[in-house]
């Protein structure tokens, strides 16, 4: 055990690790593999982030954002909003996911880049930071971030009514963001010890039917509050040495079992950017696989929606709950396979193409899908897999078990499939070329001296 110089109260090994390790991150040099992965998910959040401002939740997000004045530290993608880091990250973050667009880490339960991504960036711009810092301060977000709930096994830390995609994701925010500050590891403590106190979350959020609180749940408040942790400590706030040891310390407030080693377990060796899902369809995570599986089908033995007797479709039971009969399209299950059957795809803009889902069409094949929550699927999580079967009138049987979805860890996009989605969601918004300029400059992200360079491209 070491102590501090100042108030001499005990610090844990494990804190003292955890410190020095973001302490260090500016100056780490990371795995040209992790590098790489972290530009797919800085460009998919971005994409996310500006597609999402044009959104009901985007909307709200700037149009509160705009109200809060505060000096023009950092911009807001997909506006022309220049405002504080603090504000900036919130509305960022809101943008990020204010649609089920943003990447998933599943073990977690997390979302890291809607809230890693918008605080790493106001930070960044706040501090003039350099494209390669802020590389290795998002990797270390989603490090510390999925870390934190794992270490209080967040499917227990869910059912208990905690929200692990507010949890994570801040603590997520709050190490980038003190990377980004350079601060030495007492200050790390700090800025540790000041997101313990503010992060917060409760699963209600499954009861917005708006998304709206959704998005200020997974990307706003964890956003917002890293950066308010990192801001306060390098305005000289001092705290608690070690908020996650001694008396009356995080762990004791939350988790049943937690099992605080998992903060720096395989730190610098396991990356958890790498584990880190990008979603192909711009759906909600348990629809991922079923439309795999429906795209594979039609590939292979194409048919159309008049040939359909009947659908069924098999996920986790959580999944089937979440998605079932939604009144939002890009969340029901139902609705988007009968679009997929019907399009042959199925695009952005037809995800939230609210008036289709009362296509009767549409609602003709809908009403043939039946939706069920499986055991076996169940117990694979959490691999989000997925069973489409398929019966046609002229007697054919079709099935598809899709067990490793595309954009998953396990079945990553390349670049070139995340540079296509991320450019499709782009363009509507900021015209071709400059999406295409957007694009090129985070592929090339490394070489910016300064992340301000980016923001005439961010601007709508």
């Amino acid at each position: 055990m070491s102590t501090s110089s100042k108030s001499k109260a005990p610090i844990s090994d494990m804190m003292t690790t955890l410190a020095a390790y973001i302490a260090a991150t500016p100056k780490r040099t990371l795995p040209a593999a992790v590098v790489e992965k972290t530009k797919h998910h800085i460009l998919d959040t971005l994409a996310a982030m500006i597609s999402g401002s044009r959104l009901e939740p985007g909307l709200y997000a700037l149009k509160y954002a705009k109200t809060l004045g505060g000096t023009k530290e950092a911009c807001v993608p997909g506006s022309s909003l220049v405002t504080t880091a603090i504000n900036a990250a919130l509305a960022g973050g809101m943008l990020g996911h204010a649609d089920e667009t943003d990447d998933s880490h599943a073990p977690s339960l997390t979302h890291p880049g809607c809230g890693v991504v918008p605080a790493a960036l106001a930070v960044g711009e706040r501090e003039r930071r350099s494209g390669r810092e802020l590389i290795r301060a998002v990797a270390l977000g989603y490090d510390i971030g999925s870390r934190l709930t794992l270490s209080l096994d967040a499917y227990e830390f869910r059912e208990d009514g905690h929200s692990s995609h507010s949890f994570g994701p801040t603590f997520g925010a709050a190490a980038a963001s003190a990377a980004l500050m350079r601060f030495d590891p007492r200050r790390v403590r700090h800025v540790l010890s000041y997101t313990a106190q503010q992060v917060s979350g409760i699963s209600c959020w499954m009861r917005d039917p708006d998304h709206i609180e959704k998005a200020f749940d997974f990307g706003g408040m964890p956003a917002r509050n890293g950066v308010t942790a990192a801001t306060m400590v390098a305005a000289g706030f001092t705290g608690v040495e070690d908020v996650f040891s001694g008396e009356r310390n995080f762990y004791v407030a939350y988790g049943r079992k937690p099992n605080p080693v998992e903060m720096v377990r395989e730190l610098g060796e396991t990356y958890e950017i790498m584990n880190t899902n990008i979603k192909r369809w711009s759906v909600g995570s348990p629809i991922q696989a079923p439309l795999d599986a429906l795209d594979a089908l039609l590939a292979e033995q194409p048919f159309r929606a008049e040939d359909v007797e009947k659908m069924v479709v098999r996920v986790t039971h959580q999944g089937a709950n979440t998605v079932n009969n939604r009144d939002m399209p890009d969340i029901c299950m139902q609705h988007l396979v009968s679009v997929m059957v019907i399009d042959g795809t199925v695009t952005f803009k037809t995800t939230h193409d609210v008036k289709r889902m009362r296509n009767p069409k549409v609602q003709a094949l809908r009403a043939k899908v039946e939706l069920y929550g499986d055991d076996e699927l169940t117990r694979r999580m959490p691999s989000r897999q997925g069973i489409v079967e398929v019966l046609l009138k002229d007697g054919r049987q079709l099935r598809k078990h899709i067990e490793a979805v595309r954009g998953t860890a396990q079945n990553p996009m390349t670049r070139q499939e995340v540079d296509t989605k991320s450019f499709d969601l782009l363009a509507p918004i900021l015209g071709k070329t400059r999406a295409r300029k957007l694009c090129d400059a985070v592929w090339t992200l490394d070489g910016v001296k300064d992340v301000r360079a980016l923001r005439p491209l961010l601007r709508a």
